[in-house]
């Protein structure tokens, strides 16, 4: 018990940070299980969001529902952006398609860093969650108790979304068989944009609700782009409830590696990335075998 006890901030702080990948992932595996659009710019995405939670909120209610709305409203532009570009080089491949979104970020990058500065930004929490609570005798941020539970129901109506709902069942739809999406009267093109879109407002709402845990700087866009990678790779290319799963993983041993081993937390993710990609490929050949 006092071991769980010696733990157990690290262990919740894993499973909010955890969650906060997963949803900026979820976009990402989204745009790439559904549209077959590997984008390289998620990350620039997510950061529209945490710059505007940095710009927007001055610690008010109101606040936190303007930056909410106008990152969800200009990330999702983004994402319809992105789906323009990348639908004449669709049929090249991902190669193509990550040279493009990778050139797209950059540009975004630049253009977030000149107008907001080199530092990184603080963000303003309203007073209501601005503070710490009693956590197994530990004191706790109040905001990161608050966000794993709306990451959960967000997670939670996420997968209603999509085995649930009509719109849900047209996107598994489109990934099975575009042609017969096609032939029922619905243009897989539009079913794509509209993918796009919503998983680049997906990433802006990640980076509001995300700005206190991983908040806006210089190199927000990169890291939370190449941690979406790997939790996206980790779960299986574009299964969202694998993204899920990964992502908490993600999120703890981030967070228990630096308390248990801190020595080797810096290895300890791409570690355990290649001891799952080394098992998969071992499961999928004897599979085959």
């Amino acid at each position: 018990m006092g071991l769980i006890d010696a733990h157990l901030v690290p262990a919740v702080d894993g499973v909010a940070y955890g969650l906060l990948l997963y949803v900026a992932a979820a976009g990402l595996t989204l745009a790439f299980g559904t549209g077959d659009v590997l984008n390289l710019a998620h990350g620039t995405l997510y950061a529209v969001g945490a710059y505007t939670a940095a710009a927007l909120s001055d610690g008010s209610w109101w606040g936190l529902l303007l930056a909410l709305a106008v990152s969800v409203a200009a990330a999702g532009a983004g994402g319809g952006l992105l789906a323009a570009l990348t639908a004449p080089i669709r049929r090249r491949g991902h190669l193509a398609q990550a040279l493009l979104t990778f050139g797209v970020a950059l540009v975004g990058g630049d253009l977030l860093s000149t107008a907001a500065g080199p530092d990184d930004l603080p963000v303003t929490l309203p007073t209501a969650l601005d503070g710490g609570t009693d956590l197994g005798g530990h004191r706790y941020p109040v905001y990161r108790l608050a966000f794993i539970v709306v990451a959960a129901l967000l997670a939670a109506a996420g997968q209603l979304f999509l085995r649930r709902t009509r719109a849900g069942a047209l996107l598994r739809a489109t990934v099975d068989d575009s042609a017969m999406v096609a032939g029922l009267g619905t243009d897989p093109r539009l079913v794509h944009t509209a993918v796009l879109a919503g998983a680049g407002a997906l990433a802006g709402l990640a980076g509001v609700l995300g700005a206190p845990i991983i908040g806006p700087g210089p190199r927000t866009a990169d890291t939370v782009l190449l941690l979406s990678l790997i939790v996206v790779v980790l779960g299986g290319m574009g299964s969202v409830l694998g993204a899920l799963v990964a992502a908490v993983a993600v999120g703890e041993v981030q967070t228990l590696g630096v308390d248990l081993v801190p020595d080797l937390a810096p290895y300890l993710l791409f570690t355990a990335m290649a001891a799952a990609l080394v098992l998969r490929r071992g499961s999928a050949a004897g599979a085959r075998g």
